[in-house]
């Protein structure tokens, strides 16, 4: 399992216990302050990615070419 994915995975069970509701108000201000780290993490890795990921377009002579990925576009 990549890094990502456990710090996914780890913001999920954070989630899961908050939305249970059987923690004191400390231990859930510990956890949301967990989870808040965790998708900034999350989030810089994500963004990392987005940087690098490119599509393959169709040149008019047949051949592909790799062109970054415009998502704002």
């Amino acid at each position: 399992m990549s890094k990502f994915e456990e710090q996914l995975k780890a913001l999920e069970n954070v989630v899961d216990k908050l939305e249970s509701g059987d923690l004191s108000l400390e231990d859930s201000l510990k956890l949301f302050e967990e989870g808040v780290a965790l998708s900034e993490t999350c989030k810089k890795e994500l963004d990392a990615a987005e940087g690098r990921v490119q599509i393959l377009t169709a040149k008019k002579n047949g051949q592909r070419e790799a062109e970054d990925l415009d998502l704002e576009g």
